[in-house]
């Protein structure tokens, strides 16, 4: 049982921002009272009834919490839904391939990611070799799960709350949550609007640490383990992913060196840049400025190395059969599709070069600098028995609770 199910809606009961004041004297006073005030109001109310008596539970509450945005109508669990693998379900003007914002107009640039298996990323920085790895978000502009959990609430075109006063503000019309944040993290937090905003990134971390964002227990798990047994198009599948004549797709899509860790992420956590083109239908519906561009990795504060322009983080595979659309703008709607766009780079045949959902040429990348060509251009063409095999062991990746979302085709 998921702790929203017993526990009431508190609802009903990445950009720059500012950051909130440091409340002291006066405005420190009055936050007691407003914390003693919820102490009361639990008593008197009985308004408690299920106690978030550990960091987990109580990143679950928040994760599921509307009231954290400006409107009260969007939730982290909003645009990461536990069922649809931790992706955005809602359908808006430009389909799935972004997301709609607390306001009900605002339209992100890039498609929400799954947020199963995002625990796993190291910490963003730069290895020896001269490769960025790791971090959260597409371009890493966050180090890790805590500095990722508080940006959503303060993102405009998200949860759009005006600083982190205003989500300390809410946290504290909740008695559940003051009797939490006191127990755990100190009587006065929520008092201190630095503090309580670092408590609250620290819960939503913790969450997303948990089990409920990870199994291992997919088609190909139960395979490795000796419980079922690939079909003849999956088990083709798996032989030319973890080739190095015939894909090389493991080359990035492969953390560890054994093909049967039980432990695979299917992701090297580098940054690549493969040659998506622009999504011009979202481009047209979200306000973006003329000419915009979506440098990826270039736009990171910390990273200023032209180099890196128009490289994004490389995804986990594991779920995503289930979780178009897909590459960083939701550009493809079909998992086949992408299989047949990387085929372009070793094939010179129409059906290859030719966008299979709209019958069109390719169109040309939106950063054509630094495309990852070593990478793409390897091994021969794969016709479409070997696409169809690739696909069908993409498939075996979706984590048990989630293969009723796949497609019959």
């Amino acid at each position: 049982m998921r702790l929203l199910d017993v526990y009431p809606d508190p609802a009903q009961s990445s950009r720059p921002v500012t950051r909130g004041a440091h409340p002291t004297g006066l405005a420190q006073g009055l936050g007691l009272v407003v914390v003693l005030a919820g102490f009361l109001a639990a008593v008197v109310r009985g308004a408690d009834p299920i106690s978030l008596d550990s960091r987990e539970l109580l990143g679950e509450a928040l994760f599921n919490d509307t009231s954290l945005s400006r409107n009260r109508t969007q939730s982290c669990a909003t645009c990461h839904n536990a069922d649809f693998a931790f992706t955005d379900p809602r359908v808006s003007t430009p389909g799935k391939a972004v997301s709609l914002g607390d306001d009900g107009r605002s339209l992100g640039d890039r498609n929400t990611p799954t947020a199963l298996y995002a625990s796993f990323s190291p910490r963003f920085h730069l290895r020896d070799d001269g490769e960025y790895v790791g971090g959260q978000f597409l371009d890493g502009r966050e180090p890790d799960l805590h500095g990722q959990a508080g940006q959503p609430p303060l993102n405009p075109v998200e949860m759009n709350m005006p600083d982190e006063a205003s989500v300390v503000a809410r946290l504290m019309e909740n008695p559940a949550y003051v009797t939490a944040f006191a127990k755990l993290y100190g009587e006065h937090t929520l008092a201190d609007t630095d503090a309580a905003y670092e408590a609250l990134r620290d819960s939503l971390a913790a969450f997303q640490s948990t089990e409920a964002f990870f199994s291992f227990d997919s088609r190909y798990d139960r395979m490795l383990r000796g419980e079922v047994k690939f079909t003849e198009e999956e088990e083709l599948g798996r032989l030319l992913f973890f080739s190095q004549q015939f894909t090389n797709c493991n080359q990035c899509h492969q953390l560890r060196n054994s093909q049967v860790a039980a432990d695979e992420t299917f992701t090297n956590y580098t940054y690549h840049n493969i040659g998506i083109p622009e999504n011009r239908a979202v481009r047209a519906l979200n306000g973006s400025a003329p000419g915009h561009v979506d440098h990826g990795l270039l736009d990171n504060p910390a990273v200023t190395d032209p180099a890196q322009d128009g490289k994004f983080k490389v995804p986990t595979l594991r779920n995503v059969a289930v979780t178009a659309p897909y590459m960083h703008n939701g550009v493809f709607d079909d998992l086949r599709t992408t299989v047949v766009f990387y085929n372009k780079y070793n094939s010179k045949a129409k059906a290859s070069q030719t966008n299979p959902e709209t019958g069109e040429p390719w169109e040309a990348p939106e950063v054509d600098a630094n495309l990852s060509l070593e990478e793409l251009e390897h091994g021969p063409a794969l016709d479409a028995r070997r696409i169809d095999a690739l696909v069908a062991f993409l498939k075996t990746l979706t984590d048990r609770r989630y293969e009723h979302l796949l497609s019959s085709d």
